[in-house]
This record gives structure tokens, sequence and C-alpha cells, in this order.
């Protein structure tokens, strides 16, 4: 292998010293969460929240608790929740706060499954709900909306009130609920965000941390508001034909720009020229277009977000956890393109890592969603909310899930010393959205110890394996070359997202560098004498580790295994006791980290969803669960034994011959070819295809039931009783529906009904979808498998 010259970066610029901000530390006190300018303080400690978003309203009451304790075994510490206006006061003086819509409830039952709380209380939010969260009434009224005009404030603080009753016996010093945002995407009024503040603080309503989003350079009120950042690696919000726009290339590469002018673009009226609307209502940035030369070739013109403060760490409440899909734009980001931003943004230097959305759900009624007809600028489905989220609608587990909580569950174990550690950019950077060969990595680091991230992938363009490549980076005190001069120089291919350790000191040793993933930390335990550093190799790189005693100069360098076990290697000495397990790369989606009420640190290998309730592992699956639990003590896995009951599959059928009538479709249904309409309930009861279905069953106690729906067309929708209960826009993946928020009992009429797709239909479909489409003659409808799945709860026997 030809060697380059190394990839170098040089030590990083002075810092401003670390300060205290007013927010939570001189207003707002609370028992456990502080700020300072770098990072949020958790029980006195450097901490790195990761919250993930979940709205209440959209996931039925019964399975709240399931659907937090998975959030929180995928490494969440922070639940995020919109509080939608239009879904409790429909009705204006009619406020509900009852069964679904019980957020005092949802706070609460956070707060016993172990996680903090934000709640994001508008009054605007978008969320892609019709109004933007606006009851129609709102929407309707004679004011100045989203403005210090008094008529709207008095409707504000109406709602803010109603919130107020609900949750401000839970606020306080010891409150689970540690962050509130008001309003969303409002890019230009100052001073309106900080009335919010004034009029939610009357309402009784009181946290740590205040936040607003800050993405298209939003200006904030200084010192009153957190800016909150986001960043996703598609979005349905461009149009069908526009390629994909830069303000989505930037966020799969490291960077210290923060801002995202894409974000809410089409919502705010922004054109691709970025021309502003009429009304100027501050839509100051195309939707996320490159800039172009008088020649119309790209420039690459990074954006440095002016809301970033130096008073605040850098927070962002908006990675993408999935994507939601419009009629007219379908995307379909891959588990490894959510995991490649993720990654990107934390070794930029993201202090708070916040997703949206982690899991999924329904709208809890019809017309409730963004629409052409209620004058947005994308068809939504009417139901249909899961966002192809890590936690889907019908509650199972996407492989974004296991993809993610790697990276939380080293957050989880370093994130203490991660905090504190600047962000610095190697001196050779991709020169812009083409440079498909240039590496892409950062540093975090402080004193002689960091991590090395790597980033490289990009969706859509796959780039170049890069070859001969080794490291050379400045710390403080000394120079670290990865892998040192004595081993050969690695070939990164594409795909890599890896956090590797520099320096990184525990249990009396010194790992100078590894070529393989911090996961976690296994602290000793009263039968084992040593700490256990688990590491998780890279498929395609050879995992080695230097490593000395502290005090000492020579390292010593360990390989791992070269077959697809784990590999262990205990160090000892007068002054070590270290053992290092390396798991193979093809590990990666079974492994789970999981932190037990008893302050436990596990690591196990299963495919089933996981999860500690009660202080015992739980499991849901049709059949007793097979998951292995780590033993320092012998640095091997036993099987854990559970106790539950099987579950057979639903004998789920439909009763007719499916027959595909070509006649039964049409090319468009109103907007514009950039941006097409979705049929109406109308067009889907005169075109679509019914197959009506049997064999569902009805509810169980303690059993799940998914419907699982493999098909292609254009729309499909479920109809229960002659109710449509649940839909689904075709992307070429299958639909998981939960037949029991759905309602169906074992009397009830099921109907499936497709929609083909025409030909000639304007719209973006991912590659696979696409290809199909391409490669079949006519209208596409079909129904290519049909599952009712079974699954109930497995508790491990203690």
């Amino acid at each position: 292998m030809t060697e380059r010259m190394p990839l170098r970066l040089a030590a990083g610029e002075p810092r401003s010293p670390l300060a205290r901000p007013p927010m939570s530390n001189e207003r707002d006190r609370h028992d456990r969460v502080a700020l300072t300018n770098r990072h949020v303080e958790v029980d006195g400690r450097p901490a790195i929240p990761v919250s993930g978003e979940l709205h209440y309203s959209r996931v039925p009451r019964a399975h709240w608790r399931e659907r937090l304790q998975l959030m929180r075994s995928g490494g969440v510490t922070v639940v995020s929740t919109y509080v939608i206006w239009i879904h409790h006061e429909p009705v204006r003086g009619t406020v509900g706060f009852y069964d679904g819509l019980d957020l005092a409830a949802f706070v609460r039952l956070a707060a016993e499954v172990g996680l903090d709380v934000v709640v994001r209380i508008g009054p605007w939010c978008h969320g892609e709900v019709r109004g933007g969260g606006f009851p129609d009434w709102v929407s309707a009224a004679s004011v100045a909306h989203r403005t210090d005009d008094p008529a709207y404030l008095e409707l504000v603080r109406g709602w803010f009130g109603a919130i107020g009753r609900e949750l401000a016996p839970l606020c306080g010093p010891d409150s689970p609920i540690v962050g509130i945002q008001v309003e969303n995407e409002l890019i230009d009024r100052p001073g309106h965000l900080a009335t919010l503040v004034d009029l939610a603080r009357g309402a009784g309503l009181s946290a740590p941390i205040w936040t607003a989003t800050a993405w298209d350079d939003a200006r904030l009120p200084a010192d009153v508001v957190m800016p909150v950042f986001g960043g996703y690696a598609d979005g349905f919000w461009v149009d069908a034909d526009a390629p994909w726009p830069s303000s989505f290339r930037a966020h799969v590469r490291f960077s210290h720009d923060w801002d995202d002018p894409g974000i809410g673009a089409d919502v705010r009226g922004a054109r691709e020229d970025g021309a502003v609307p009429a009304d100027g209502d501050a839509a100051r940035a195309s939707d996320g277009d490159a800039a172009r030369t008088p020649d119309g070739d790209a420039v690459d013109t990074p954006r440095r977000g002016a809301a970033a403060s130096a008073d605040f760490p850098i927070a962002t409440c908006e990675l993408g956890g999935g994507m939601a899909a419009a009629y007219h734009r379908r995307p379909l980001p891959t588990a490894l393109d959510l995991a490649t931003v993720a990654n990107a943004k934390l070794g930029s230097g993201s202090n708070w890592q916040g997703y949206y959305m982690y899991a999924g759900g329904l709208n809890p009624g019809d017309d409730l969603q963004e629409s052409l007809a209620t004058g947005y600028p994308n068809d939504l489905p009417r139901f249909d909310y899961d966002f192809h989220a890590p936690i889907g609608a019908a509650g199972l587990l996407a492989p974004s899930h296991a993809a993610l909580r790697i990276q939380h569950a080293a957050i989880a174990a370093f994130g203490d010393r991660l905090a504190p550690m600047p962000s610095r950019l190697p001196e050779r950077m991709p020169r812009g959205d083409d440079d498909r060969d240039t590496l892409r990595w950062a540093v975090r680091s402080e004193g002689d110890a960091g991590f090395l991230f790597i980033g490289h992938h990009q969706p859509f363009d796959e780039l170049e394996a890069v070859d001969g490549v080794r490291f050379e980076i400045e710390l403080a005190s000394r120079s670290t070359v990865v892998p040192s001069a004595a081993r050969p120089p690695l070939t990164i291919p594409a795909g890599t997202v890896a956090r590797w350790p520099l320096g990184l000191a525990l249990g009396g040793a010194v790992v100078e560098w590894a070529t393989a993933s911090v996961l976690t930390m296994l602290e000793a335990g009263p039968a084992d004498d040593a700490p256990t550093l688990v590491l998780l190799a890279e498929a395609g790189i050879p995992a080695t580790l230097s490593a000395r005693p502290e005090g000492a100069s020579m390292p010593m360098v360990l390989d791992a295994s070269a077959d697809d076990r784990p590999s262990l290697h205990r160090l000892r000495d007068d002054r070590t006791a270290l053992d290092v397990l390396i798991l193979p790369a093809a590990w990666a989606d079974e492994v789970w980290v999981l932190d037990a009420p008893s302050g436990e640190r596990m690591l196990l290998r299963s495919r089933s969803p996981l999860w500690v309730d009660g202080g015992v592992l739980a499991a849901r699956s049709d059949r007793p669960p097979v998951v292995g639990r780590y033993r320092p003590t012998d640095g091997g896995f036993t099987e854990v034994a559970f106790d539950g009951m099987e579950a057979e599959r639903l004998p789920v059928r439909h009763t007719v011959v499916v027959r595909w009538d070509p006649i039964r479709t049409r090319a468009a249904f109103g907007g514009e070819p950039a941006r097409r309409a979705a049929p109406t309930a109308d067009d889907l009861d005169r075109l679509a295809v019914r197959i009506p279905l049997a064999g569902l069953g009805g509810p169980e106690t303690g059993v799940m039931r998914t419907l699982l729906v493999e098909w292609a067309g254009d729309v499909a929708t479920l109809e229960v009783d002659g109710r449509t209960v649940a839909d689904r826009f075709w992307d070429g993946t299958p639909w998981l529906v939960d037949l029991d928020a759905a309602r169906v009992d074992s009397g009830s009429a099921v109907e499936l009904r497709i929609l083909q797709l025409h030909p000639d239909a304007e719209m973006h479909l991912p590659a696979a979808a696409a290809a199909r489409r391409r490669a079949h003659e006519g209208p596409l409808g079909s129904l290519d498998r049909l599952a009712g799945l079974r699954s109930t709860v497995w508790r491990a026997i203690r």
C-alpha cells in the first residue's frame, strides 16, 4: 500500500475562560442540571444529554411506558415533546388534558422511567400539523400571529395558562422538566420570543434551560434563550425534482458552522432563488441550495449560525432521527445516514445531541396534518407520522436504533470527559459538495486526551475508500500518530463511522490510541479486579490498540483476534489493572448497553427490543429471547433466562382475489408539478383497490398485535368499520400497523385500500422504489405480503 502524507491536525486555538451564564445558575436553579458556556453539567459533572422527540398526543397512552423505556435503552436521557395546541383545544374554551392528552401524567411517567423532559410549548410548533399547531379558531382570529400584538398575546396567555395549570406543580429545583422551548423556527422576532418566555413564567412554568431554534441565522434575545440547532440528511420540504441540496450535504461533514438555512424555509415561503416573500416573513435564505456563480456552478459558502452564542454550549434539538414523507417527496434516510449526521455533530462539538423524531406515532384524529388545502406547501399523510424513526409508529425498532445507541453508549460512558473537549478540524477538509475522496474526520481533545471521529459516508454519492492513512495529531504536550510508524497505514472504507480513543486513562493504564470505536466502560464489580474498556471494531479496518501503564513511556500494541469473535486483553502489572474487550464489527446491530437502576452496566447481545423495567431486564418477542450477558470475571457471555409466553402469528389473509384495474388511477390530483397534492378521501373511495382482511383477531391482555403489509403503489389506507384509522405513502418499505391502536376487534370489518401509482405521477421516491416503478409497465399496484405479528413481554429470571 502506498502511504500518503500523514493527515495532520495542529494544536487548537486558545479558548475563552469557563463561565456560567445567569440561566440555570442565577435564574431557575436546579438541583441536578446547570449550564456553563461550554457544556451542560448534570449532578456537578460535565455531561452530554441525549434527547429524543416523542409526541405523547400521537402515541396511545397505553404505549407510553414501553416507548419511553425503549428510548432509554437506546441511550436517550431526555424526552422532548411538542405540546400541540390544536390537539388540546380544537374548540375555544374547551381544553382537554385527559387520556392520551394528559401532559402531566406523561411527564411523571417519563421521570419514573428515568428520563428528564423538555417541553416545546409553542404556541406555534409546526410538527407537520395543520396551522402549525394553532387551532383553527386561532388561525382565523383577526390578530397579528406570532407577534406582540396584544390581541394575539391574550390568546397565548390563555393557552400557556392551561399548560401552567398542568405543569407548574411539576416545575422547580427537583423537577424532571429540564428545558422549555418557546415557539419554533421564528427567526426575526427576538422581542416576541422574550415576551413568550415572560408569559410562560407568568403561567408558573420554569426550567433551568429555556431554548429557541436558531437555524437560518435566527436572531434570538440575548441571555433569555439558549440557541439550539438542527441537521437532517434529507428532507421532504424541497421540490420533487430538486437535487440533494447543500443544506443536507453539509450535515454529513465535520464543520464548525451550525447554521441551516433549509429547515422550515418552505413554510416561511422561501423560493429556490432565495427571495423574501411579499409579506416579509423573514425567509432570508433558499431552501438549502448552494450559492451559484453567474455560470450556474455551485459554490461552497459556509454559513456560521449568527445565533450561536459564546455564553452557551453548542446544542442540537433536531438531528434527523428519520424523515417524514410528503406526497411529492418521500425521503428514506438509512441508518448509516442518520448515524453519520449524529457522529459529525458530536465530533464537531455538539454538547447536546437532540433527535427529531426518535419515536414515531399517528395523528390523534383525521385532517390534523399539514396540507396544501390548509395553506401549507406540502401534503402529509392524514395519520401516519412514523417518520422512519428509531422507534416506529407501531412500537417496533428500525435499524437506526442500533446505529445510534452505540454512539449513545459511548456518550454515557465518556461524556464527562468528552464534554469539556473542544472540536478541532484537520488541515485538509473536503473542498465542497463534490469532493468524494478527502477523508472526513475531526478530533475533540483537552490536554493529552481526546477522541478521533471519522465519518466517511455520504448519502446518494458513495465516497471513495481512502488508503495509505496515518493520522498525526498534536495534543497539549505530545504528538500522536495513528497508527504508529511501526504499523502499516490504514485503508478507511466508505461507510466508516467511528470514535477512536486518544490518550484515554483508566485502570492505571493509558490507551494511547486504538483503531476501534469506544463503546462503553464496565466498572469493576465486587468480583472483578479491573474495569473493562469495550471497543467496537470497524468493518474493514484491523482493530489495533496501543496502551501503556500510566507513567511509563513504552506502549504495547495489541491486535484483536482475526475471527468474528470478541477479543479480550487483560493488562496487568503493579500499577495497571485494565481489561480491554474488542467486539467484532458484525456485532454492532446486536449490542445493547443498559443502565439498570442499581447502577449495573450490562453488555448484551440481542436483536429483540430490550429495556430495564423496575430493575429487571425485559424483552419483546414472540418466543423466548436469545440474550447473552457479559461477565467480566470470566470474560465471556452467559445466556439470560427469561419467563414469558410465546405468541403465534395471526392468521391474517385477504378474503377476495385482488384485481388491479389500470383505469383506476390518475397522474395528478392537483398542486403543481414540483409539489403535487395527495389524493383526497373521495379520490381514494373512487379509485383505490379494496381488499377485505380477516384473521386479525381482537385485543389480548399482554399481547401486541401488528399488521405487516408489504406493498407497492401510491397511497394505502386501513379502514376499520368504515372509518380510516391509518394511512401510508409508499416508499418501498413495509408498512407496520398497530392493530390495538387502530382498535381492531375480532368483529371489526377491516379493509385495506391501495391506490395504484400512475407511471406519469410526479414525485421523488427512494432509489429502490423508483427502480421498481421504472421496471413495471403501466400503473404500479401490488400486495406482496400480509402477516399478523403477535409479541409479548418477557422478563429475565433473577
